[in-house]
């Protein structure tokens, strides 16, 4: 189990928008909007603007590919932006260009969190086919997957093999000699990435995706930045305000993370999150007739999911493959559910079956959260969502000695998780690169209205999350999504997508403080 600081949305998330709303508007302009370097905002670094001039002033060469109606290109970017004269790295871009009718309002830019996950991916199997119809008619729908992210300069750390083994190791150790195997799994874990992704690893922070970005938006023709961020995204949305906030358009955060936490303190609060999702999953469950877990109530569903947790820590379950279900890969599977709550009668199937000898649909859902493909192939979103975190944050923890300290924390914070979270914490400790970002408010003054949308009862990313972001923003407005499940948008809730919508096409932001069900 790997899920430290994964804030992703999954692909079962990925349903069709609500209602439409009509309307059109222009994205308005600025004479600095096309200017190389940045705005202002504490997130900036000493660059200079002549030096990235040959960046900006770039043209995209479009080309078909991937799903029909969609256009690929290869956008360039520094390496280092402080020697933006030195190496350059290719990053993928894609588009759906505007169907019409109706005025074009630009570009629409969309990422759907991890960090790792692949926007690109994301736009053509969802985004530029699912988005609401007059979205897609006055926006270009468009994406560019990080660096260091599936198509732009992947990072890569294991093979195969090396993945299985690593999923699979115990991550609530008994013993030091547990603890000792633990701790030496995240060390070849990050020798990995170094061998195999040395000379990127040290770029790969959420500001230099910011900057491409900006790079992005000016190839594209647009004065200003529109963009919805899920999950992670919302990080790197909000990164880009603090950077360029004259340039920023209509951003939509869903599902918002909090800038202002330290490592550990954000590991904590998303164990608390996966506990009210649980709680959620174990009312419910009580209420079905298949419930695997009692239907006395549900802290009796918590208390046998943590026994039958025990029990595989002790003996895993076969699965029909060459991996048993032990109790890494089985937490794993339960946490995958979390994400949203149309999974959980399969979650319930699963842990039914796991307790009768048959592991294979809960190590499927732990599958499914890693992006293992049933050749034993994994995509590359575990090794950049470590890549991405250990460089944006120091580490949650020094030494395995911290974390045993700090579990009765994590284990106040859901008894169901917080040991096995709490561990997971550890892995930027051995990271071979030192963390480049810190904890901070991020204010971006001077930005257009940015909407920042929480989910009350969301596992990934806690709702308090949004409600701090939401006001560090000098332009933040927030929207509340009394519900389960991960992220709002385009997941049922016509109250939700109306006001997105309506923001989106029209500029007009919901009221501060409007709450949707």
């Amino acid at each position: 189990m790997d899920t430290r600081r994964l804030f992703r949305i999954t692909a079962t998330a990925f349903v069709a928008a609500g209602l439409l709303i009509s309307g059109c508007s222009s994205g308005g302009s600025s004479s600095e909007a096309s200017s190389p370097g940045g705005d202002s905002g504490s997130g900036a670094v000493s660059i200079d603007p002549a030096a990235l001039k040959k960046y900006y002033d770039q043209k995209l060469t479009w080309r078909a590919c991937g799903v029909p109606g969609f256009e690929c290109a290869t956008l360039k970017a520094p390496l280092d932006y402080t020697k933006p004269d030195g190496t350059r790295i290719d990053l993928a871009v894609s588009r759906k260009k505007a169907t019409g009718p109706g005025k074009r309002l630009g570009s629409l830019m969309v990422n759907p969190g991890g960090p790792g996950g692949s926007a690109i991916g994301y736009l053509q199997a969802y985004a530029g086919i699912g988005y609401p119809a007059q979205i897609r008619a006055q926006y270009d729908i468009v994406a560019i997957d990080p660096r260091g992210v599936a198509r732009s300069e992947p990072v890569e750390c294991l093979t195969g093999k090396e993945m299985d083994a690593y999923t699979q190791v115990d991550q609530t150790p008994d013993d030091q000699a547990e603890t000792a195997k633990l701790a030496a799994s995240f060390k070849k874990f990050a020798q990995g990435c170094e061998k195999r992704s040395g000379a990127i690893l040290p770029h790969v922070s959420t500001v230099e995706a910011a900057r491409d970005m900006d790079i992005f938006r000016t190839a594209l023709g647009d004065q200003k930045l529109s963009y919805v961020g899920a999950s992670y995204g919302t990080f790197l949305g909000a990164t880009y305000a603090e950077l360029f906030p004259k340039r920023t358009g209509r951003l939509v955060l869903d599902g918002a993370m909090d800038p202002s936490l330290p490592a550990r303190e954000l590991n904590r609060d998303q164990t608390a999150g996966f506990e009210t999702a649980f709680r959620a999953f174990a009312e419910d469950c009580v209420k079905q007739s298949d419930c695997p877990l009692g239907t006395k109530s549900a802290a009796d569903v918590s208390n046998r999911m943590k026994t039958f947790f025990t029990t595989l820590d002790a003996k895993p379950v076969p699965t029909g493959a060459s991996r048993p279900l032990g109790e890494s890969l089985a937490t794993t599977g339960v946490i995958a559910a979390m994400y949203d709550e149309s999974t959980w009668p399969q979650l319930r199937q699963a842990v039914a079956d796991a307790m009768k000898g048959d592991g294979a649909a809960l190590l499927s859902l732990a599958d499914s959260y890693y992006e293992r493909d049933s050749d034993g192939s994994y995509a590359n979103l575990m090794y950049a969502n470590s890549a991405v975190n250990c460089l944006d944050l120091p580490p949650a923890f020094s030494s395995p000695e911290e974390v045993t300290q700090a579990l009765p924390s994590f284990e106040q914070a859901s008894p169901v998780f917080g040991r096995g979270l709490a561990w997971a914490s550890l892995n930027c400790t051995y990271w071979p690169t030192k963390a480049t970002g810190s904890p901070h408010r991020i204010e971006a003054k001077g930005a257009a209205p940015i909407v920042v949308v929480g989910t009350t009862r969301d596992p990934a990313t806690p709702y308090k999350w949004a409600q701090s972001l939401a006001a560090q923003l000098s332009s933040g407005t927030l929207l509340t999504y009394d519900g389960d499940g991960h992220t709002a948008y385009g997941r049922g809730s016509d109250c939700i997508d109306t006001a997105i919508n309506t923001y989106l096409l029209e500029g007009t932001p919901p009221t501060d403080g409007k709450k949707c069900s």
